[in-house]
């Protein structure tokens, strides 16, 4: 009989999305493979030091931690100490893509499109009128490390503005504002360590009392609609997986990522982000794409497991 893998799922945390972790691990727990892989679970917010005590008997981890002390670099040097390989990007490339501000700073730097920005200063929320001067309503402002769009807004005037950049500094000390993109929000995942593949292009449709896809957007039943594939023209779907995957290149990715993208009504394509845990319930967004390009939820989860236990 074949020894189970043994595997530490890594959940919960203490960021602001805990409860979409709780979530994911609960659909990752399960669609694994019982009579392949040996299951233990970890909360981070509590048993990190249990975590060190077993790491002896552990084979990999596979971490479903999103946000601050998970998906930036914080959990992944902690398994580099213990010496156990996880799926997904390593220390730098999950802190460069958290950073929004470094991750559209290295996609300029590759060619990539993106949407002007500034940087918000913390006396800014007294003068936002600086912004202006080299960006136009309306704007997006975002916590730069930040995810599930927390904290983040919209602004159609300079009231707007100033209260959505004193939201944004409750969740962070760096905050970016942002040209707003009008168009189709695509999303595009990619899977390899040296070799990639990009997965099927998905539209994310929110519904019409969202002004964009925003916490509730990405979380509530039914408050969003997702197309898989996104129908949009075949030139449009390949630069956007080539775009994805230069992005996976460019932040120093490993195993997964999913990257977001505005499409504006004049054809060109926008970076926003690339996430390096994306959502792990079988209907996210990742799984779903997964499951188009021919792997069902069970079988990304092996495909996963695999890449994280390949040498660099």
């Amino acid at each position: 009989m074949t020894k189970k893998i043994r595997v530490a799922l890594l959940a919960g945390g203490a960021s602001g999305e805990r409860e979409v972790s709780l979530a994911g691990a609960a659909g990752f727990e399960n669609a694994i493979d019982r009579n392949k892989y040996d299951l233990r679970r970890y909360d981070t917010k509590t048993d990190l030091s249990q975590l060190a005590m077993d790491a002896a008997d552990i084979d990999v981890a596979f971490i479903l931690l999103h946000g601050t002390y998970g998906e930036d670099g914080t959990v992944q040097g902690y398994l580099d100490l213990l010496g156990i390989p996880y799926q997904g990007s390593g220390v730098l490339g999950s802190a460069l893509a958290m950073d929004k501000n470094m991750a559209k700073i290295l996609y300029r730097l590759h060619g990539l499109p993106v949407a002007d920005w500034e940087m918000a200063r913390p006396e800014g929320t007294d003068n936002p009128e600086r912004l202006l001067e080299t960006l136009s309503f309306p704007l997006v402002i975002k916590p730069i490390r930040e995810g599930s769009s927390l904290g983040m807004s919209v602004a159609e005037n300079i009231e707007e503005l100033q209260r959505g950049i004193e939201i944004a500094y409750e969740h962070d000390s760096d905050v970016m504002v942002e040209q707003f993109i009008r168009g189709r929000e695509i999303t595009v995942g990619v899977l390899g360590n040296e070799h990639l593949t990009a997965l099927p292009l998905i539209e994310i449709i929110p519904g019409d009392e969202y002004q964009f896809f925003d916490y509730t957007a990405k979380y509530k039943k039914g408050a969003s609609k997702e197309i898989c594939p996104a129908d949009v023209d075949e030139s449009v779907a390949v630069l956007a997986k080539e775009y994805a995957v230069a992005a996976h290149r460019a932040l120093q990715l490993r195993g997964y990522s999913r990257t977001d993208l505005m499409l504006s009504p004049d054809g060109t394509l926008y970076l926003l982000e690339t996430n390096t845990i994306p959502g792990m319930t079988p209907t996210s967004l990742l799984p779903q794409a997964a499951s188009e390009f021919g792997l069902d939820f069970t079988k990304l989860i092996d495909t996963l497991l695999e890449l994280a236990l390949q040498k660099n």
